[in-house]
């Protein structure tokens, strides 16, 4: 069980980990709407080892001070046993990170002017209109109803981040009462989205599409190498998962076969 718990350590430390998404900002990549069985996403924490956070990237990121109340909210117990469980399945992702997280979408990065809107409602970098199929509009909402923002230059070494699901994201439009303060330092980011692994009936790889890869013509193998590493973080953290959770499943298992004896 130690040896476990230390690989676990390791593995979400540097490697990979868990994540609930807590909030429908992301609809309808990533689900955590109300009614919703919330999605469990691994963060692969190596891809930034070899490039840099591109638009397009799903990321996991900590908060700006200038940012508000995180999205991965954390209610810890003051109950030192109930706190310690709850600190264990937030390494499987069963449990909020005790952090300051958000999970958004890159749209811009330094030196990029962003700006809303084109006259088809689309967001503009850099003079050339977003391809974004990604994004999801609530019922009795659409393009029309985006607030305008910009021109905005980013800074150097900081990001524009929104969420796909455009009317219900406080994000890099409105963080700090946007600008400079809605932007997100690179350094702050945790790691890349890569896959969705619980529900089992949602279990697939979550979409980096780079809505300025048409407009701009960017590269597009840039995410390609970091992929590997991803995918090879995420069997050991879901078998870990397993494994920590084991006694208390079998626990629970044992007291629900002696309610039906």
């Amino acid at each position: 069980m130690l040896t476990a718990l230390v690989l676990a350590f390791l593995i979400q430390t540097f490697l990979a980990r868990v994540y609930v998404i807590p909030s429908q900002s992301m609809e309808q990549t990533l689900h955590g709407c109300p009614g919703c069985t919330n999605d469990r996403v691994l963060v692969d924490k190596l891809t930034y080892d070899f490039t840099d956070p591109g638009p397009g990237d799903v990321v996991v990121f900590r908060g700006p001070d200038s940012w508000g109340q995180n999205e991965f909210y954390s209610n810890r117990s003051d109950n030192p046993v109930v706190r310690g469980i709850q600190e264990v399945a937030s390494l499987v992702g069963l449990a909020p990170p005790d952090e300051r997280d958000f999970v958004k979408r890159i749209i811009a990065v330094g030196g990029q002017t962003v700006q809303c809107c084109d006259e088809q409602h689309r967001v503009v970098v850099d003079g050339k209109p977003l391809d974004e199929p990604y994004i999801y509009w609530e019922p009795g909402t659409g393009p029309e109803d985006m607030r305008p923002f910009g021109p905005f230059t980013v800074p150097e070494g900081r990001l524009w981040v929104m969420g796909d699901n455009r009317m219900d994201s406080a994000d890099s439009r409105v963080q700090g009462g946007g600008g400079e303060n809605g932007t997100v330092p690179v350094d702050n980011v945790i790691g890349k989205a890569r896959f969705i692994v619980l529900p089992p009936s949602r279990w697939q790889g979550i979409s980096d599409h780079n809505p300025q890869a048409v407009a701009l013509g960017a590269p597009a193998w840039q995410a390609g190498l970091p992929l590997g590493a991803g995918a090879v973080a995420a069997w050991p953290t879901l078998w870990l998962g397993r494994r920590l959770l084991a006694p208390w499943r079998a626990q629970f298992r044992r007291r629900a076969l002696g309610r039906d004896s």
